[in-house]
């Protein structure tokens, strides 16, 4: 039996999402018409593709009718039912591989132990033996000089397990670590112990709407937010003009203070990771039982 929101139920909850992603993108689309950049935020709207206007849409999720909706009537993988507007049991189908094997790879990371010990060394690999105008984040200065930062890369054994990272790696450093990572053997490495693998969370929801609802998506947004900000305080950049001080992960505390986020996010992630689960395989279920 699928649920419906009448008109004066779900037009308010739009109106609100709406509300919360103009809120959560404000700054970046401010500092967009000021020509201006930020480390962190510029990250959540440029690596992860989906536009501040395409967030703003919301999506009650799969198996959610919503009465007196003619403007979702042209929206992405929607139907009409007379004057109900719902997530249509063909767009599912068209998209089952992708949706299980989202659902297969966020299985397969619940499955696998979790590491702790990578220190996120991936964003030194990424500048390793590189100088200050050669490095990804130009407008962010580097804290430590070049020999610095090679002499920690070289001390510690690299033990990257995401592809997305892996492949920013300068060739220099490819090397050092204790794979040699490739796409198509992401879901055999990719465990949940990895920042970047939960900040993709979002990117799973966003690339499985609106099947996935919004409010999930948010959430996940939020979190890979947070967690971007340790994954640049661990970098060995000065974030100072930002307002942040670096986890030192040349030092023994600043790697313990890494893990213990890193197992605080790992956590909040695994929550999230079971709902996404449940949403897509719910959809996906359903349409098993009608085919």
């Amino acid at each position: 039996m699928k649920q419906v929101l009448a008109r004066d139920e779900w037009l308010p909850r739009a109106i609100a999402h709406r509300a919360r992603v103009e809120h959560l993108s404000a700054e970046v689309r401010n500092r967009k018409q000021h020509g201006l950049s930020h480390p962190i935020d510029d990250f959540m709207w440029t690596y992860y593709s989906q536009r501040p206007t395409q967030f703003m849409r919301w999506h009650p999720g799969y198996g959610v009718q919503l009465a007196d909706a003619p403007e979702y009537a042209q929206e992405r993988g929607y139907h009409l039912l007379e004057d109900r507007a719902e997530v249509s049991p063909e767009f599912v189908t068209h998209r089952r591989e992708a949706l299980q094997w989202i659902v297969d790879l966020q299985l397969t990371m619940i499955e696998r132990e979790p590491r702790f010990g990578c220190f996120g060394l991936h964003e030194w690999a990424m500048v390793y033996q590189l100088e200050q105008s050669e490095v990804r984040h130009e407008t962010a200065p580097l804290r430590l000089s070049r020999a610095e930062i090679a002499a920690v890369v070289e001390a510690q054994e690299l033990k990257c397990t995401h592809y997305d990272a892996f492949r920013f790696y300068v060739p220099s450093a490819r090397s050092l670590n204790h794979l040699i990572l490739k796409r198509e053997q992401q879901p055999a490495n990719e465990q949940s112990g990895c920042l970047h693998a939960n900040m993709d969370l979002y990117k799973w929801c966003y690339k499985a709407a609106p099947v996935v609802d919004s409010d999930l998506m948010v959430r996940c947004f939020e979190l890979a937010r947070r967690i971007r900000t340790l994954d640049m305080q661990a970098a060995p950049y000065d974030l100072s003009e930002w307002g942040l001080a670096p986890v030192a992960i040349e030092t023994t505390d600043g790697r313990a203070e890494y893990v213990r986020q890193q197992r605080e996010f790992q956590s909040q992630a695994m929550h999230l990771r079971h709902e996404l689960i449940a949403q897509l395989s719910a959809a996906l279920s359903e349409q098993r039982v009608s085919a």
